[in-house]
């Protein structure tokens, strides 16, 4: 059985069982490359649902931006594996009930990046899009068709993604592809490491140089869910709200560090980015160090406190002794 016949059984069975009241997942969306989310209650809508290469965003999100729709609802939602980490991070957080929430997990191979898809096409429209789940995607449009290798138009994060599965879940649908092994996971970040400090800077404005605060990628962050977010606080205001390089550069370096220990990798913020800023990078970065220093992913153990929540006495501590 397909993972998406397989996952619309299970939450077919789960609402007219009574086991949850909603669900979140995906459907087809009014453009090929994009799925669109779907909130269903009742059972029939099931076969809607879809799950492959187009489902990018972080369901997670729904969990801490739009919450008056959960209060007292048990809600079921299909989690590939950084978005399951996300659910880890709300639970610990105390922004969702475990009780509450049936976690369904799924075989991901990956999503796609539209940049890359678009690249492939050649600008062309693309009115159809067939994926064969292993190597090649098929992207068809007014007279053409061509054959596209698969991991030519993923996203950067699913490249060098090394935990596909959701490691917390009440339901698994599909084959486990356990975790994995990405190379290449750091190999920018250590690459970045090894420049000297005017080459890192050179490397930082280059990238900052192009935000135009447009704030797609903390309203696509699971991790980011401040009622008042402090770019927008006025009363002081923490920071200039221009474009201006030097606004632009604290407006990300900021979010790095409020979401350190936090950041799941899911690549949301670079995906939804218009400009294509390298966002995962210093992400990454960051995520390392923490890994390094405290031995702490996010959202990889659902009983562990926070990393940034947490003290233990054999920590580094060279950072702060000097």
């Amino acid at each position: 059985m397909s993972v998406e016949k397989e996952l619309r059984r299970t939450v077919k069975d789960l609402l007219e069982e009574g086991g949850i009241d909603l669900f979140i997942g995906w459907e087809r969306g009014s453009l090929p490359t994009v799925a669109s989310p779907l909130f269903i209650t009742d059972p029939v809508d099931a076969e809607r649902l879809i799950f492959d290469i187009t489902c990018g965003s972080n369901p997670a999100v729904y969990f801490t931006k739009d919450r008056r729709q959960f209060d007292g609802r048990r809600v079921g939602v299909v989690l590939k594996g950084c978005d399951s980490r996300s659910m880890v991070l709300y639970i610990k957080e105390k922004q969702a009930d475990r009780e509450n929430v049936v976690m369904v997990g799924a075989q991901c191979n990956g999503v796609l990046d539209r940049g890359k898809v678009a690249s492939a096409a050649g600008g062309r429209e693309i009115l159809e899009l067939e994926d064969d789940g292993e190597k090649t995607v098929t992207l068809k449009g007014r007279d053409y068709e061509i054959a596209v290798e698969r991991d030519s138009i993923l996203s950067s994060s699913c490249l060098s993604c090394i935990h596909p599965d959701a490691l917390e879940c009440d339901h698994f649908i599909g084959e486990p592809r356990q975790s994995v092994t990405r190379e290449q996971r750091l190999r920018e970040v250590r690459e970045f490491e090894a420049l000297s400090s005017t080459e890192r800077w050179e490397r930082t404005r280059h990238e900052y140089e192009k935000c135009i605060r447009c704030y797609a990628c903390r309203n696509v962050c699971p991790s980011c869910y401040c009622a008042v977010c402090f770019v927008d606080q006025n009363d002081p205001p923490w920071i200039g709200g221009t474009c201006e390089f030097t606004d632009s550069m604290i407006f990300h370096l900021v979010r790095n560090l409020h979401v350190a220990g936090r950041c799941v990798e899911c690549g949301a913020c670079a995906r939804a980015c218009p400009m294509d800023i390298d966002l995962l990078l210093l992400n990454r970065k960051v995520a390392m160090e923490v890994l390094e220093r405290f031995n702490d992913e996010a959202g990889m153990d659902i009983t562990a406190k926070p990393a940034m929540a947490d003290f233990k006495e054999d920590e580094k501590q060279d950072f702060i002794m000097g």
